[in-house]
């Protein structure tokens, strides 16, 4: 009977100390795992928009940063900091000829030098046309219309009262343009009154071929105006130019004594 206990005694104390062997193997191994450093992952500094940069907006050093990026994906159009040090600087000044999101990386492919050849035909969206046009701080709604807004062009004029049987002459006003966006102004912002402004003394709007044939008669009929219409319009489906269209369908022009008046066309 005591052999028997001795036995037991002996077989418990082997399991015990097998146990704790195999608890201090896997402690070590735990440890030494943990203390193996993680494989690096190799990147390289990419030029990225710092901020949102939109269509036709100016590019400044302050809109461009250099970012960490996996090298593995870093394809040959991006701008790496290793072979383009001072890119932020060549690029100053150059025309986004389509918007950057933040931390979207730099392509040039996407800019153009802002006066440079192809700039205007780069923004440009397929089947519109570059229009200028004069105007002043009184026409032009107080310098406060900036590239990218939405106008409407109002044409102004004084018919003569001796056209119209020697009645007082009278002065006529309307919407010949709706919804036009402003591609370009001619000088650069500046501030007023704490407001950004553009005073310049032309504009260029973005039209279509109809649209453009309109200004270009309306430029010799009378005045020019623009209005600033809201932000929200900037997506607005907008039926002025099937209004145009009926106008020039339905309207026939007659000249007397060198001054053009349009009339309405009998059927």
């Amino acid at each position: 009977m005591m052999t028997a206990r001795i036995v037991v005694l002996i077989v418990a104390l082997g399991a015990g100390a097998g146990a704790a062997y195999l608890a201090s193997g896997t402690d070590n191994n735990k440890t030494a795992a943990v203390q193996d450093p993680a494989p690096q992952l190799a990147t390289v500094d990419v030029l990225v928009a710092r901020s949102d940069i939109n269509l036709g907006q100016a590019v400044k050093p302050d809109n461009l940063q250099w970012q960490s990026w996996p090298a593995a994906t870093a394809s040959g159009l991006l701008i790496r900091r290793d072979n383009r040090p001072d890119a932020p600087s060549q690029l100053a000044g150059s025309i986004a000829r389509a918007p950057f999101f933040t931390g979207e990386p730099i392509r040039e492919q996407k800019l153009v030098k802002a006066g440079g050849a192809g700039f205007m035909a780069a923004i440009l969206p397929s089947g519109m046309r570059a229009v200028s046009t004069d105007i002043t701080a009184e026409t032009g709604a107080g310098g406060f219309i900036l590239p990218n807004d939405r106008v409407d062009v109002i044409l102004s004029k004084r018919d003569k009262g001796q056209e119209r049987g020697g009645t007082p002459d009278a002065a006529n006003a309307e919407i010949i343009l709706s919804n036009v966006r402003v591609l370009a102004i001619d000088q650069a912002p500046k501030e007023k009154d704490g407001e950004t402004t553009v005073l310049g003394k032309t504009v260029t709007l973005e039209l279509k071929p109809e649209q453009a044939e309109t200004l270009a008669r309306a430029r010799q009929a009378g005045t020019l105006s623009l209005a600033l219409r809201s932000l929200v319009d900037a997506n607005l489906v907008d039926a002025g130019s099937e209004n145009e269209d009926a106008k020039r369908g339905s309207s026939i022009d007659i000249v007397r004594h060198g001054i053009a008046t349009s009339q309405a066309a009998r059927k």
